[in-house]
């Protein structure tokens, strides 16, 4: 069974529209959510989550209607928004003691084992900890009353390259029993190549591609040639640079074939989405 399942989540406003988005998650896996600045990341989380009224579509977590059985749903789920920024004057056990009221399954010892695992002072207030130790902070509530679907939303935003690799590895610890799962959405693509096993990439709202991350990776390639074959080839491009030489461009691997001339190489997922984002489909090199 899944422990996620997300189908066709669509939202509307003024200027953006979330379109028919769907993808699922099984347990035990690190699910990667990326897509530029706007893309719709945290309005497909906020609208999964009921945080915003959605217009279209449904959600389902661990077998479960979300909309019918928020609580329970809400009960098996671990929620970080970014960096903890509540309550900034109180101490760590006030909050703690304030939130455990609100699950059931709440673990005092699970939870101090956190706390010495990051070693959080929980007599301090939040503005006394750093962005990396208030991100470790909020991890130790989400993860002390026993979830099995984690979501965070830009969870390693801001934080320094050491303080970011730490908390990857505790996702990887998180899931290592293969009951438990995380989606976690960020444009920090070196993260991903470091832990996820699935990638979902939305592009203005609608859904490119969700798969798991060696398949995503082999649905795509880079190709480069002449100018005079950019020509021919520019049409199938899902985006591109020109150089002094000719050009360097992404393809879908299916439309390799139909590129003879060109030379072709593996794309990453750094490669993909920064090529895939090119506004126009075209940017000129600097020389």
């Amino acid at each position: 069974m899944n422990l996620l399942e997300v189908n066709s989540l669509s939202k509307s406003y003024k200027d953006f529209s979330l379109k028919d988005v769907s993808f699922k998650l099984e347990p035990g896996y690190i699910m990667g959510f990326i897509g530029r600045n706007g893309a719709g990341k945290t309005t497909t989380i906020k609208s999964m989550l009921n945080l915003v009224s959605k217009d279209g579509g449904s959600v389902r977590m661990n077998g479960l209607e979300f909309n019918d059985n928020e609580v329970k749903c809400k009960e098996q789920l671990g929620y970080i928004i970014g960096e903890f920024d509540c309550y900034k004057h109180h101490r760590l056990k006030t909050i703690a003691k304030v939130t455990k009221r609100f699950y059931d399954d709440w673990d005092d010892a699970l939870y101090h084992s956190y706390l010495k695992r990051f070693s959080i002072d929980e007599n301090k207030k939040v503005d006394e900890l750093s962005a990396g130790m208030r991100v470790k902070f909020a991890l130790a509530l989400a993860l002390s009353h026993n979830a099995e679907l984690f979501i965070f939303d830009e969870p390693t935003s801001g934080l320094d390259p050491v303080s970011r690799d730490d908390l990857l590895n505790v996702f990887r610890s998180v899931v290592e029993d293969g009951k438990r799962s995380i989606l976690f959405s960020t444009h920090i693509i070196s993260d991903l190549e470091k832990c996820a096993d699935f990638i979902t990439y939305i592009k203005n709202g609608s859904l490119v591609l969700s798969t798991d991350v060696e398949s995503f990776k082999q649905s795509f390639r880079l190709i480069s040639g002449s100018k005079h074959e950019l020509e021919g080839y520019r049409h199938m491009l899902l985006g591109y640079k020109e150089n002094a030489f000719g050009f360097t461009g992404l393809i879908r691997a299916e439309d390799l074939e139909n590129c003879p001339n060109t030379k072709n190489a593996p794309a990453d997922l750094e490669s993909i989405m920064i090529y895939y984002e090119k506004e126009n489909n075209n940017e000129k090199a600097a020389l």
